[in-house]
Parts: structure tokens; C-alpha cells; sequence
């Protein structure tokens, strides 16, 4: 016969073991944040110091960045390499310092996805989003968007020198 103390003995081992799953999640979760910090903070430090090597090594051998421009699309390793090499040539990079980080996992805690806040000291602010993927155990660029903010009592001005730039490309609007 089941008696109440082997039924509150039954409970309290689960709770304890569901509590031990939730802390490991939980400092599994913040070593990831932290490495994903490290990786897009390192992204910007090799930027501005134009560290070609490492800068290309934070990406994926397949990652993706898409610039402020909408022909911006270059992919590893051959359109973003020659990119990142042009750039870099003369010794000189980009510096862009972040301001704000979100940081979201998928459920199996392999892919990040992030939302950040940077400014340039030339151009402003921006917003940079982007995917993670683990790979052995490294967190790795597979994805990076940078986009320039507007603030919406601009909007009109800006939409309207961006509008007048595309038509002098012969940009169609569909």
C-alpha cells in the first residue's frame, strides 16, 4: 500500500531532479550567451582593427552578410572574402561599438538568433541581426544584416532621397 510519505518522497525526488535540470539548462544558457557575446564583440573588435583572419574566422565557411545597400549581399567564402579583403586593404576596418544585445536560442540550443544596437563614430547608428550556429561546441556567424536606422520623424525626408536614388538607378518598384 502506497502511503503519503512514499508518495511526498516520489515528489520531492522529481522536483529535485527537475530542478537540477532547470539550473544546468540555465548555466548552459549563460555559457552560450556569454560565447555569443565574445564572438560578435570579437566580430566588431576585428572590424575595427582590420583583422581580416579572424574576422572571417567568427563566420561560417557558408555565412552570409547583407550590408545597407539593397545589392549587399555577400556570401563566404568567395563574395564576402573579397569584400572583407577590399575593405581591409590599407589597414583600416569599420568600428562599429554596441550599445544594446538581444540574444533568443532555438529549442534544441544549437542556433541563436540577435538583435544589436551599434554606432559608428562616422555613421551613425544601426541595427545589426543575425544567426549563430554551434559548431563543435564553437559558436560560429551564419547570418549577419546591417541595417541603418531611421527615426520615424525623418522617415518622410529619408524615404524620399532613397526613393530619388533608386530611380536614378532605373530601379523598378514592383
Amino acid at each position: 500500500m502506497v502511503t503519503i510519505k512514499y508518495i511526498q518522497l516520489i515528489l520531492c525526488s522529481v522536483i529535485l531532479i527537475l530542478m537540477t535540470q532547470a539550473s544546468v539548462f540555465g548555466k548552459q544558457q549563460n555559457l552560450d550567451e556569454q560565447q555569443i557575446n565574445q564572438v560578435l564583440d570579437s566580430l566588431h573588435d576585428a572590424a575595427s582593427k582590420a583583422q581580416k583572419q579572424r574576422y572571417l574566422a567568427l563566420f561560417t565557411q557558408e555565412g552570409v552578410f547583407m550590408g545597407t545597400d539593397d545589392w549587399e549581399r555577400w556570401s563566404r567564402p568567395i563574395e564576402f572574402d573579397a569584400y572583407v579583403d577590399k575593405g581591409f586593404k590599407d589597414g583600416e576596418g569599420w568600428t562599429y561599438h554596441p550599445e544594446e544585445r538581444h540574444i533568443n536560442y532555438s529549442a534544441d540550443g544549437n542556433t541563436a538568433w540577435f538583435d544589436e544596437i551599434t554606432v559608428s563614430p562616422k555613421w551613425g547608428r544601426f541595427r545589426g541581426t543575425g544567426v549563430l550556429i554551434r559548431q563543435a561546441d564553437e559558436w560560429k556567424i551564419a547570418h549577419y544584416a546591417l541595417s541603418f536606422l531611421v527615426p520615424n520623424e525623418a522617415w518622410s525626408q529619408v524615404s524620399a532621397i532613397s526613393a530619388k536614388a533608386f530611380e536614378d538607378r532605373k530601379v523598378v518598384w514592383q
